[in-house]
């Protein structure tokens, strides 16, 4: 059956998503740049906020453990450091290099590793007590991701999976004004001669994130059910003026559960995280 130009038009949106996503992370020196990150860092707050949100909804739980979209396997590390014996490691990216870093940063441990997406696991059904999901439905077809992910854990398990919140001030100030005000600056910039190294640049990203209520119909969707919503990063400081305020004030650090919150604060989470069982 032939296509309309509306589905064409979609097909061609997704693809395009889809190569920018891949992009970003097949490069060995943006992986290490990824993993950098955690620690040093505009994003550092925000990874850091996140990874705490995640400890908090993984300490009830044990068992058969899968990270997906596992990047260079920071939580993998984090759970080898601190939860040791709790948990039976699987991770998956499908990022060849964001694996190799996986593998480096598990050492000897015994962790399985797979180059696989989201979308399209190669895991049986029920495999897993816990499914992890940090940061990758965002680059991904959503609800087909999430329909594996209802695919391969097992009844009574744990489904934890985040999101960039797009209706957050500080994401709505970061795409819709700054990155377009860089893009444009870039322009200005590449008019005037400036060299390309010394231009403005914002990266293409394919980020296409949805906010909590869509991600929870989504989640019920494909037959969970939606349980804990806490949103991270809880900030009032907006791109730009966050970069020179988070270089200077590093009491975060001390306390990093004062960067998270189910209560009134929690519109200001720049990402939430949402956890929730099989129906």
């Amino acid at each position: 059956m032939a296509l309309t130009g509306l589905q064409r038009a979609v097909r061609h949106a997704i693809s395009r998503r889809d190569e920018q996503a891949a992009a970003q992370y097949a490069d060995p020196d943006l992986v290490r740049g990824y993993a950098e990150a955690y620690e040093s860092g505009r994003a550092t707050r925000y990874f850091q906020s996140r990874l705490h949100a995640v400890d908090e909804a993984l300490r009830p739980v044990s068992g058969a453990l899968l990270d997906v979209g596992c990047g260079p396997g920071m939580l993998v590390r984090h759970l080898l450091d601190t939860r040791l014996g709790d948990f039976r490691i699987t991770a998956c990216d499908r990022s060849a290099a964001m694996i190799e870093a996986v593998a480096d940063r598990a050492g000897t441990s015994d962790v399985g590793l797979f180059v696989a997406r989201i979308e399209d696991m190669p895991f049986p059904d029920a495999s897993f007590d816990v499914v992890v999901a940090m940061g990758v439905l965002e680059y991904a077809r959503a609800r087909q991701g999430v329909r594996e992910l209802a695919r391969v854990v097992r009844p009574g398990g744990l489904a934890v999976v985040s999101m960039l919140n797009p209706v957050s001030p500080y994401r709505l100030v970061e795409w819709c004004l700054y990155w377009p005000f860089l893009r444009l600056l870039a322009q200005v910039e590449r008019l005037a001669g400036v060299p390309p190294g010394r231009r403005h640049t914002v990266p293409k990203s394919g980020i296409r994130a949805v906010p909590a209520p869509w991600l929870r119909r989504m989640l019920r969707g494909a037959g969970f059910e939606p349980a804990d919503l806490l949103y991270y990063d809880v900030t009032p400081f907006v791109p730009p003026l966050d970069k020179v305020i988070r270089e200077r004030r590093q009491g975060w650090r001390d306390h990093i559960d004062r960067t998270v919150s189910r209560g009134r604060g929690r519109w200001l989470g720049t990402g939430y995280l949402m956890t929730a069982r099989p129906g």
